[in-house]
């Protein structure tokens, strides 16, 4: 424990490991970690059930993700290293769209003033950016016209929710506490 000193006129507050342990106590860089940690692993849950129903495993979707860097022929042929690098590109691209967002919020208070709404429109802006930019420009298949209609409607739902209102909403959170 250690003591942290207050502003004028408040008591000083004791520091518990707990305390320094906790995201809302961390830097910027230790919150945006957080935020597309958890936000990340919303998303993927939401993908391993959604294709674990339709017979896809973990390890197809993860080397799908790899794919857009490498190749569809590639990731399969890489196997479990394709499997890691899914992942990895995964966590980087969430933590990419959390720190945006939390960069954005320092330079716009609207963006914490009103999480729910900024949070939706920006996960959809994240959907959009990434099917319409990201993906067409990457190596991974063309699925466009083979996408059913129940994976666009989850895919967009995932975004706009597991994505964009989690990172505002968590920001938001951090932000009041900071």
């Amino acid at each position: 424990m250690t003591a942290v000193s207050a502003p004028p006129g408040k008591p000083a507050m004791l520091k518990t490991e707990a305390y320094e342990a906790h995201p809302r106590s961390r830097s910027g860089f230790s919150a945006v970690l957080w935020i597309g940690l958890i936000a990340g692993t919303l998303d993927i849950t939401d993908s391993l059930i959604f294709n674990a129903l339709r017979g896809i495993t973990p390890a197809m979707v993860f080397r799908y993700i790899a794919s857009g860097l490498i190749g569809l022929s590639a990731a399969v042929h890489w196997g479990l290293a394709a499997v890691a690098m899914g992942v990895v590109l995964h966590y980087l691209i969430a933590l990419a769209w959390a720190a945006i967002f939390f960069a954005a919020s320092r330079k716009f208070a609207l963006l914490i003033r009103r999480p729910v709404i900024s949070g939706l429109l920006y996960g959809l802006g994240v959907y959009l950016f990434m099917n319409l930019v990201l993906l067409p420009l990457s190596n991974v298949p063309n699925t466009r016209h083979a996408i059913s209609l129940a994976s666009r409607i989850n895919g967009v739902l995932a975004v706009v929710i597991f994505i964009g209102l989690t990172i505002s909403l968590l920001v938001r959170r951090i932000s009041k506490h900071a």
